[in-house]
């Protein structure tokens, strides 16, 4: 029972089902309060007319009272006002027509002195229909009189059912018509949507990914193309994170295999001839490699929390103090001069910034061959911090592969075997995640970033980051 109930609650129609019942109940309730409204307005009508006729007919009546108080019959002028009588202040019938000879006064309330008509609706035994009465009091005479004037309302009586039956049946087929409509409607305005599905399963169905694979986008420019675009953008980001992911995945792989295997096969010589061996060379050894892996993976850690979004505390940082300490923190290979703008305050994570600068500043001291440079500036909105070095640069082609994960130069592998390839992928990861930018750009010391190393030499690697308010 409670499925059949769930599957009759609208939450579980489909869209055409709700939109279709959604308009035809708007639709019918407009009718029926259009159909309800004329057949009201049709009976103001008949009844203000009733009662422009009615007041005549009583008129002609009253003059005759005034100038005759008469008794027995009276004459009809209007065919349809045949109901006329007068009436003393006792109740007493003193004339009346020939559709009520013989009958009793009409029931209706006595109007007052006023000589204003007043209109009410009588019965009438032996008249089929209800009668609508002007009745007004006038003086004769012998006294005050009460005259009546009615009319049968056979205009809202005669078929009234075959009336109230045909204005019932035009709404329920025009209800009817309007729920094909709007169902035929829906369901080609959908259309595209149920291509769109049956596409996307087909996407998904599909294993291993190989090939671009997108939804169609129909032609006329609507909210449903808009939706078809907006899924190809999603379809072609998720292509692209797999292929990173898969990317990611292998060197990872390499990188983590390569210490392994040389960690494994110093301890399996080691342990053949141990006896031979000198174990602390080995213990060293094999630290190092541990060491190795230890980066690898915290590298990895980080990476991770950044692509995650994790949050963390941000506070006011000066940046010129904050380079001013990492660069005095400890000796260097080469000497770092500085130039550093002070007051520029970004809104930052302090430790992820010292990471930066850290990674910046060890990735220009391993390339350098004299001297490395460091200026914090501003530059409209932004901080701008600027890491030079006089090395052998790095080549336009090459700009943008070194902050990729595992990614280094012959280079960088023939200065320091050690490196997880991963300091400027974390640099670049925690710009962006401070809405900053870090790029890589030629000239090195005194440079302007052009196309080529020849003029200076070296490498600029060049950090904004927006200001704080």
């Amino acid at each position: 029972m409670r499925i059949v109930a769930d599957g009759l609650s609208p939450s579980c129609w489909s869209v055409r089902t709700r939109v279709t019942v959604a308009a035809t109940l708007i639709v019918a309730l407009l009718l029926v309060a259009g159909v309800t409204l004329f057949y009201q307005a049709v009976r103001h009508t008949v009844l203000q007319e009733l009662r422009a006729r009615g007041v005549l007919a009583a008129a002609g009546v009253v003059t005759i009272v005034r100038n005759e108080d008469p008794h027995g019959g009276l004459a009809v002028q209007d065919a349809d006002f045949s109901l006329l009588q007068v009436v003393d202040d006792r109740g007493r019938v003193l004339a009346s027509s020939e559709a009520l000879r013989g009958r009793g006064a009409l029931d209706v309330p006595r109007p007052p002195d006023s000589g204003r008509p007043e209109v009410h609706t009588a019965h009438v035994p032996g008249v089929a229909a209800d009668v609508y009465v002007v009745s007004e009091r006038t003086s004769s005479p012998y006294g005050f009189r009460t005259v009546h004037a009615g009319a049968p309302i056979t205009e809202l009586t005669r078929n009234r059912r075959f009336f109230i039956a045909a204005l019932a049946a035009a709404v329920l087929l025009a209800t009817a018509a309007v729920a094909w409509i709007v169902a035929v409607s829906v369901r080609r305005a959908l259309s595209p949507v149920r291509v769109m599905s049956a596409e996307l399963a087909d996407i998904t169905d599909i294993t291993g990914g190989e090939g671009e694979r997108r939804v169609t986008v129909p032609d006329p420019v609507d909210e449903v193309s808009d939706l078809a675009r907006s899924v190809n953008v999603t379809l072609h980001r998720l292509e692209d994170v797999l292929l990173r992911q898969r990317a990611f995945v292998a060197d990872v792989s390499h990188e983590l295999r390569s210490p392994l295997t040389g960690l494994r096969a110093q301890l399996e010589v080691a342990l053949e001839h141990p006896e031979d061996e000198d174990w602390p060379a080995v213990a060293r050894s094999a630290l190092s490699d541990a060491d190795r892996l230890q980066g690898i993976v915290t590298d990895l850690l980080i990476l991770a929390r950044l692509g995650a979004g994790v949050p963390a505390g941000r506070e006011r940082v000066d940046l010129g103090e904050l380079v001013r300490g990492e660069v005095t923190r400890r000796a260097r290979r080469v000497p770092v001069e500085t130039d550093l703008r002070d007051g520029v305050v970004v809104w930052v994570t302090r430790d992820h910034l010292i990471r930066v600068l850290t990674n910046l500043l060890d990735n220009a001291e391993r390339h350098a061959r004299s001297r490395v440079r460091v200026t914090v500036a501003t530059e409209r909105d932004d901080a701008v911090l600027v890491v030079a070095d006089d090395g052998a640069g790095i080549p336009p082609e090459d700009r943008e592969r070194v902050f990729r994960r595992f990614h280094r130069l012959a280079e960088g592998r023939r200065r320091d075997r050690g490196g997880t390839g991963l300091g400027l992928t974390i640099s670049r990861d925690i710009a962006h995640a401070h809405g900053g930018s870090l790029v890589a750009e030629g000239g090195g010391i005194g440079g302007t970033g052009g196309a080529t190393n020849a003029a200076n030499g070296g490498a600029r690697l060049i950090l904004r980051l927006p200001l704080a308010s």
